[in-house]
């Protein structure tokens, strides 16, 4: 392998301004690297630093001893320990966490995403990815396409990416046969046209030996094409789409600095606005006009899509943070149902049931994911039944939120860089990691033909007629811990107080409403979101709801807990060790489930997640259940 004389961009080091004023007006090229493991991604990315000269003779100096020291290539330069910074990247050769590196050439900026090759790390790829231009899909050229180069090739165009490259890598070690690679680039392209890819440049390559990456190698004279360096500097990326589509700007604050401004800021992310439009604020869909455009530059006559300005408004409207200001003849869509496509990024797996916090753009929002209409095969594209989704796993879902959210197709909004209306993100509430990205299909019909119908008897009316204040008090335990009994008396010293109350029991409940679930973590979070939809519409009639539930999750019991008015959900953990449950036993339940007989039981094979902060904490071992139900009564009723 020759090399050229290594010498980096000496303006770099004489005049730093003249070369950012150099670069400033270069176009920008967003791309990643995705492909299976060992397929050479971070390999071509070092690669692309070195021809690039983006490399200083101490950083090649180090490379050198560290390609000595931990390198795979028999003393070689490897490129790849330029890009594999994590030690545990190191030592085994592969890539782990996503790496961004900045590199420029005389006609275009670059920033790459080194994204990871292995299938656990998928959801690392998925972040690398949402705001690409373009792929580089790396195929080893002794391995053909794999089924990672099929996830990652789905993946990206699921995403939004329409600039795919081929990367046919490793020519080297199959003497740079033809063969090899028309074999390869026909088995891509019927996969290819398959999830929709109808255009895509193949490239036959060695990042390691620099064949075709800055210059044409002679060792493939067979091939006619540009280099991937040279591909990657023309390749048409539409920077003034954005500028064509309706103005759209989410509201990120509300700019309040003293009583005689009121102003709305946030990025726009798409068409131009100048003062006078006519605009809608959603969801609540209020009308004004634009007043000013307040920048720190001074007020300007124009904005444009990428710009962050402040707007005032005409009229003194409602509009806070997750707010969208747009131009009022033709709005995105607001609705609080929808189908996506959801790809799981979690360790544990999806909950259908569950409440999440969504977040798109700058709304967030509660939403709840029913079970996936089906999940896809990458390899094959089929449909797979599926009653969840697992780490990496790709399906389709309905999804509804407890608020509008203002939204538009990700299919409409996935060629804007910003993606902002049609991605999103699920936040686990009780971790707040995030544990999905989706993509918004189109709102259900039923989100825009069902309508909250107005009542003339308000629910404090109900509660006025009954003279109390409503309330759910939402008893939580292991099995055998007291929850029934103790529910039971506080029912009995309710009623003889005049009280009105109705008890949901959890062995009742699913000998009707509930009986069609099992046991399962997924059954558990459906038979407590049911229950609290009964016990919201109990408190919307006056009633003093009480609940005798294992409930073994915080999020399930945090769900209802939002459902009900400040106030009135009043959660009593019925705090019993589990030894002393397990032999107290009445139903013989324990015994079945440490023989094996019972599954899914909670405290042997299934957890029990504690209350933080309840608002009662019963301790059986201290007191008797005439004694906790006086006290919850007292705490109920003072």
């Amino acid at each position: 392998m020759s090399e050229p004389i290594y010498k980096t961009d000496a303006l770099i080091a004489e005049d730093i301004d003249a070369y950012l004023a150099q670069h400033q007006h270069k176009t920008l090229l967003r791309f990643i690297t995705c492909g299976s493991v060992d397929d050479g991604k971070s390999t071509l990315i070092g690669r692309l630093l070195y021809d690039s000269k983006m490399i200083f003779e101490d950083q090649l100096a180090a490379l050198e001893a560290d390609s000595k020291r931990v390198g795979t290539q028999g003393g070689e330069i490897d490129f790849a320990l330029l890009v594999d910074g994590l030690a545990a990247e190191r030592e085994q050769g592969i890539t782990i966490d996503v790496a961004y590196r900045f590199f420029a050439t005389e006609k275009r900026k670059f920033i790459v995403a080194d994204t990871p090759g292995h299938e656990q790390y998928t959801r690392n790829m998925v972040t690398g990815a949402s705001t690409a231009d373009l792929a580089v899909i790396l195929v080893d050229a002794r391995k053909g396409v794999l089924t990672q180069t099929r996830r990652h090739s789905y993946l990206a165009h699921l995403i939004g990416i329409r600039n795919i490259v081929l990367a046919v890598n490793k020519m080297d070690l199959v003497d740079y046969d033809q063969t090899v690679f028309d074999r390869i680039r026909l088995a891509y392209r019927a996969f290819a046209s398959e999830i929709g890819i109808t255009d895509f440049t193949a490239i036959p390559i060695s990042g390691f030996r620099g064949d075709n990456i800055a210059s044409l190698s002679e060792s493939t004279p067979w091939y006619h094409g540009r280099t991937l360096i040279d591909h990657l500097e023309t390749v048409s990326v539409d920077q003034t789409s954005d500028q064509a589509k309706p103005f759209r700007m989410p509201v990120q604050w509300v700019n309040r600095p003293n009583l005689d401004f009121r102003g709305f800021s946030g990025l726009i992310a798409s068409g131009s606005v100048k003062p006078g439009d006519a605009v809608r604020i959603l969801p609540s869909g209020k009308t004004s006009s634009i007043s000013r455009i307040v920048t720190l530059g001074g007020d300007l006559e124009e904005a444009i899509a990428g710009q962050s300005v402040t707007l005032t408004l005409a009229d003194e409207v409602d509009c806070s943070r997750g707010d969208v200001i747009a131009i009022a003849d033709n709005p995105p869509q607001a609705a609080d149902q929808f189908e996506s496509t959801i790809v799981w990024m979690a360790d544990e797996a999806m909950l259908p049931g569950r409440s999440y916090w969504l977040k798109l753009g700058t709304q967030t929002v509660s939403a709840t994911i029913a079970a996936p209409k089906y999940q896809v095969n990458v390899n094959t594209l089929e449909h797979l039944a599926a009653k969840t989704l697992e780490l990496n796993a790709i399906g389709v879902a309905n999804l509804s939120t407890d608020r509008p959210l203002v939204f538009e197709p990700y299919a409409d909004d996935r060629g804007s860089p910003s993606k902002t209306l049609g991605g999103f993100i699920l936040i686990d509430k009780i971790t707040n990691a995030t544990v999905a990205a989706g993509m918004i299909h189109f709102s259900l019909r039923r989100a825009q033909n069902v309508h909250w119908q107005a009542q003339d008897v308000s629910r404090e009316a109900h509660a006025a007629l009954k003279n109390q204040t409503p309330a759910v008090l939402w008893f939580t335990g292991l099995s055998g811990a007291g929850k029934s009994t103790i529910a039971n008396l506080v029912e009995k010293k309710l009623a003889r107080m005049n009280r009105h109350t109705f008890l949901l029991d959890g062995d009742n409940v699913r000998h009707g409403l509930n009986k069609d679930l099992g046991f399962t973590d997924a059954d558990r979070v459906e038979n407590i979101r049911r229950v609290g939809e009964v016990a919201k519409l109990m408190t919307d009639a006056g009633l003093i709801v009480i609940t005798a539930f294992i409930s073994p999750f915080r999020a399930e019991r945090d769900m209802v807990r939002q459902m009900m008015k400040p106030g009135e959900f009043i959660e009593v953990h019925v705090d019993t060790p589990l030894a002393e449950a397990e032999a107290r036993d009445v139903k013989g339940l324990y015994a079945k489930a440490r023989s094996g007989q019972l599954k899914n039981f909670t405290g042997i094979d299934s957890p029990y997640e504690a209350p933080d902060a309840p608002e009662i904490r019963i301790d059986t071992t201290a007191l008797s259940p005439e004694a906790a139900a006086d006290l919850i009564v007292a705490r109920l009723i003072p």
